[in-house]
């Protein structure tokens, strides 16, 4: 049965207008996205196929191009689509926080933190440059790769910060295993550049690593900074 046939309180459109995104499951947020199923399907149902094939909505959004543009209902149109939702997301947390205080703000830090590092398939260094009312004055996505004391330069981190007259920094980084304790090579590198950075009166506030977690790892939160 198409989804136009389907009672008005059960359509995903219709239902969310009426109650709310939150009210809506996972399958039923990715039909209002798809629009449209394929033969023999309905959106809703294509979804639900999709979510089953990823084993969850999270791992389908994370998808790569080539990846995603395999499964059935997918491909180049609907993959740019997504991209610029998701990229569109990111924006509006990073308008969120810029007018917000970033230390008084911890979630909405670490929301924004989360959903521009998780989903890299390797490490990625970066740097959230504040002013002295802890307003966002920059983010900056510093160092790529295998993090460790050979890979993230200090003098960098610190000329980043003065080119932007930053009275104080966050750092973050992602794990791609997914696991976001902190290993020792990641607590030298925090102690390093906090040095570095005390040497011009800059605050390191925190350093936060992203795993697959929904919270990630703060080293101001477990007494590391």
């Amino acid at each position: 049965m198409p989804i136009t046939d389907w009672p008005d309180a059960e359509r995903p459109r219709e239902k969310l207008l009426e109650r709310g995104p939150g009210a809506l499951s996972d399958a039923e947020l990715l039909a209002i996205f798809l629009r449209i199923g394929v033969k023999g399907k309905t959106a809703v149902d294509l979804a639900r196929e999709l979510i089953a094939e990823y084993g969850s909505l999270r791992a389908l959004l994370e998808a790569d191009f080539e990846r995603f543009s395999r499964s059935h209902g997918l491909g180049m149109a609907k993959y740019a689509q997504l991209q610029a939702v998701l990229e569109m997301a990111r924006r509006h947390l990073r308008e969120e926080l810029q007018h917000a205080d970033a230390l008084t703000s911890p979630e909405l830090t670490r929301r924004y933190l989360i959903a521009r590092l998780r989903g890299y398939g390797h490490e990625v260094f970066a740097c959230l440059l504040l002013d002295n009312q802890h307003r966002i004055l920059h983010f900056e996505e510093l160092f790529r790769g295998t993090l460790d004391g050979a890979s993230v330069y200090p003098r960098e981190v610190v000329k980043l910060c003065l080119n932007h007259n930053a009275a104080a920094v966050i750092f973050a980084h992602n794990h791609p295993s997914g696991i976001s304790e902190p290993s020792e090579a990641d607590r030298l590198l925090t102690q390093r550049l906090k040095q570095a950075l005390g040497l011009v009166d800059i605050r390191v506030l925190d350093h936060f690593i992203v795993g697959d977690g929904e919270n990630g790892y703060s080293f101001a939160e477990h007494g590391l900074i």
